[in-house]
């Protein structure tokens, strides 16, 4: 399964290139395999993208704005959708992609199975498999995954506040006049 990106080069507006990048740096640091298709070089992928987003998922507009993301045809959502998911630990289920075993989503998957089952399903907790050694190693991927992502999320967090302050600037530039 091949999870693409439709993203804008030559996008003029910083919101939209924040948001591009807090997708691509989000798959990365997760080790997820992408790939980026080009709305504004590339037509093609341009009547793709607007062609396969979903009616109900389009805005008023009817012209959705990257990044859009697909997993092969399937839609996944938009950027909105994708920071949810992110917020919610859920981002491989957005996907559609397994979570990878000793992840928190994979634990919320075993924790929502026991749920809904009322039993504890031995076989398929990967984690109850794995010796000490192994246990320490994904402890410790994951902790690095959670500080990668708090980066990220402090980066996203200053670029918020950056745009908000360009917004202030404008519309006192704006008065001004």
């Amino acid at each position: 399964m091949v999870i693409k990106v439709f993203l804008a080069s030559s996008s003029g507006s910083t919101a939209i290139k924040k948001k591009q990048q807090d997708v691509v740096g989000f798959l990365e640091a997760l080790k997820v395999d992408y790939t980026q298709l080009d709305i504004a070089c590339n037509e093609e992928n341009r009547m793709w993208m607007r062609q396969n987003v979903p009616e109900e998922k389009k805005p008023a507009n009817g012209i959705p704005l990257p990044p859009q993301i697909f997993n092969e045809e399937s839609y996944c959502g938009d950027y909105e959708t994708f920071f949810d998911a992110k917020e919610d630990n859920s981002v491989y289920s957005f996907l559609g992609l397994p979570p990878p075993p000793g992840s928190k989503e994979a634990q919320q998957a075993d924790k929502a199975d026991i749920v809904e089952n009322g039993t504890h399903t031995e076989e398929t907790n990967a984690e109850e498999n794995l010796d000490d050694s192994t246990q320490a190693h994904v402890e410790e991927e994951e902790e690095q995954e959670e500080e990668e992502l708090r980066q990220l999320e402090e980066q996203d967090q200053q670029g918020s506040e950056e745009e908000e302050e360009d917004l202030e600037e404008t519309q006192q530039e704006e008065e001004a006049e």
